[in-house]
């Protein structure tokens, strides 16, 4: 069988003898345009076939009826001890984690899934208690791994503990595992809950009392920073509850500031790279050289995965549970908390059901659920409370496509909270994404008064992420206490028409279609991205009182920003750069926008429909381009 490092070797050998014309469209984009072409075709019913998929990912695994307690290999409960703690960007508050000296039940976590596998599957139980484990529970085919009512599981807080186990010996960066950060390849830290082509694979529990807690906020072992520090400064402009991260202040390494362990120059790594190229992807000055920018540079310059080597000495903190080329997977009924990263990254898993999850993290970066490149995936009555995008729907980013589109999706029966977006497509998205359906959802915003969703739903994408989103569909959308009624921005590129400071694009919209998405943050501007056929009906949005005693639902109702031509700094000619089309919103109601001078805003859009649409109680029916 064909490994994965197999398959990114071939792919990126052949990208980095690619010119810089070529960075629009590899041959490995070409594949996959043409599947996805093949594919990408609008139901003649959409709903029917949200249904279809449904029911047929109602349970996508099953399991022989053999249990394997943890406790028979040896895992003993911890006793607690407080620690005071972040619990999100700000906010500090007591917490318990595992007393000093506690057992590791790694090992035996780890035992008794290889004992279930061996013998042709079945469930590893994790009793009620609370459990210390110093590395990640890796999930083996055919093993269900099950927490029972009142088990709660704290994962060490030392960065080493994720880099003692992965399958691949990286010396000083520790061992570690094939993982995706950001939608990018690399080998880094392993997430607490790992899978690497499993098949028919589950995560489970009783009910929300039993938990999986990351403790990302808890600090390291004599030091003041925790998961959380990595993140570094915040850039959006206008942010509310989001500003900075826990201990973090100016000239502390994080992800985005210079590492000095990474090169001065791409040469180090990518020695057949055109001075040309090498100039585009690194820009100007050395930022290219953080951690969170060095890994897309990688990617750029056609970097094999086994030379994009992170884990420790680097800032990339892992996500919570990740699974990556898995298919048959069940993720039902247990609480996440204190997550380092996101909370849920599946990548390029096939049949994916995620049902009656509470993802509970409000710390950096901290996004609920992020399927990416994944095909047939149910999301259903789950809870989110987050950091970050409640979902956000992911298909690679620069040149790791490899995986195709993530497509056939299905969004129902949930309720959001905080977070950047409650259903967010992007903004790495570079494979495309297609045939996504939410429906039946609450917005609740329950936070509204002091840490507000930002946008209700969202698409984030850029001339770097490129990509296509087309037949999205939304019904039946309850948002009671609105979104952000205050402004959010994101810097935008010199010479660009649109002004910095004047697009609500970061925060303030119900529906944000933002197709210029922090455009400083990528060197490389060479592929427009292509958004159409999004249809989204019966919204309604509550008001709250804003600080200045008046009624709001938001900044505005929509925003709708299309691929900015101007951003383009590849080779001439330019490609073709469309506006987004073919969008249709109906039998919404989106309450009182605070601005009321200007309800919405457009730019390179065509084909924009409103059909019995109330915004501030006035009814529009219109058609609308820009």
């Amino acid at each position: 069988m064909t490994s994965a490092f197999d398959t990114r070797r071939s792919f990126l050998r052949s990208s980095s003898l690619a010119g810089l014309a070529g960075l629009a469209l590899t041959p490995g984009a070409q594949a996959i345009a043409a599947a996805a072409q093949a594919v990408g075709k609008a139901a003649a019913d959409p709903w029917r076939e949200a249904q279809a998929i449904a029911r047929r990912l109602a349970m996508p695994v099953r399991f022989r009826k053999k249990d394997y307690l943890v406790t028979s290999f040896g895992a003993e409960p911890c006793k607690l001890v407080p620690v005071k703690a972040w619990v999100s960007f700000e906010d500090q508050e007591t917490l318990n984690t595992p007393a000093p000296g506690s057992k590791d039940c790694y090992p035996a976590i780890r035992d008794a899934v290889k004992r279930c596998h061996r013998e042709g599957g079945g469930r590893v139980v994790i009793p009620k208690g609370d459990w210390f484990c110093a590395g990640p529970i890796v999930l083996l085919s055919n093993v269900n791994v099950h927490l029972q009512a009142g088990a709660h599981v704290y994962f060490s807080n030392d960065p080493r503990d994720f880099a003692k186990y992965g399958d691949h010996d990286c010396g000083q960066n520790g061992k570690l595992v094939v993982s995706r950060w950001q939608s990018n390849d690399c080998l880094n830290f392993s997430s607490m809950v790992y899978a690497h082509k499993a098949n028919n694979i589950a995560l489970t529990a009783d009910d929300w009392t039993a938990i999986l807690d990351g403790q990302g906020g808890v600090p390291f072992e004599n030091s003041n920073d925790c998961w959380w520090t990595w993140k570094g400064k915040n850039a959006t402009i206008n942010s509310v509850a989001q500003d900075k991260s826990p201990n973090y202040v100016p000239g502390k390494l994080a992800q985005n500031q210079v590492n000095p362990l990474n090169p001065k120059s791409l040469l180090d790594v990518a020695p057949g790279l055109s001075e040309e190229k090498r100039l585009l992807i690194q820009g100007e000055g050395d930022k290219w050289r953080a951690d969170d920018a060095y890994l897309p540079a990688l990617s750029e310059a056609g970097v094999a995965i086994e030379k994009r080597v992170f884990g420790l000495g680097h800032y990339l903190r892992p996500p919570m549970i990740h699974l990556v080329e898995c298919t048959g997977v069940l993720l039902e009924g247990y609480q996440v908390t204190h997550t380092p990263f996101w909370q849920h990254h599946p990548v390029a898993c096939r049949d994916l059901t995620i049902r009656r999850v509470y993802a509970n993290s409000l710390g950096p970066n901290s996004d609920g659920f992020d399927p990416e490149a994944c095909d047939g995936v149910l999301v259903e009555s789950c809870e989110f409370d987050t950091g970050d995008d409640c979902i956000a729907i992911k298909a690679g980013k620069n040149l790791d496509t490899q995986y195709g589109p993530s497509q056939n999706i299905v969004i129902q029966k949930c309720r959001m909270h905080s977070g950047h977006g409650a259903v967010t497509l992007g903004s790495e998205m570079a494979g495309g994404i297609q045939k996504v359906y939410a429906q039946d959802l609450v917005f609740e915003n329950r936070n509204w008064a002091t840490n507000p969703l930002n946008i209700a739903i969202r698409l984030k994408t850029n001339m770097n992420r490129g990509g296509f989103l087309r037949y999205f569909y939304v019904r039946n959308v309850s948002i009671p206490n609105g979104v952000q009624t205050s402004p959010s921005f994101y810097a935008t590129l010199p010479g660009s028409p649109i002004p910095t400071r004047t697009v609500a694009a970061a925060a303030g919209g119900v529906i944000t279609f933002d197709c210029d998405y922090t455009p400083r943050a990528d060197n490389v501007r060479i592929r427009p991205p292509e958004v159409h056929d999004v249809h989204i009906s019966n919204v309604r949005v509550g008001n709250v009182k804003t600080k200045d005693g008046r009624q709001a639902s938001s900044y505005q109702a929509f925003v709708i920003l299309g691929p900015v031509a101007s951003d383009y700094n590849g080779p001439a000619p330019l490609p073709e750069v469309l506006p987004v089309r073919d969008v249709s919103i109906t039998d919404c109601d989106f309450g009182t926008p605070s601005n009321g001078d200007q309800p919405w805003y457009l730019y390179n859009v065509k084909g924009l429909t409103l059909k019995n649409v109330t915004i501030a109680g006035k009814k529009y029916h219109s058609a609308l381009q820009s």
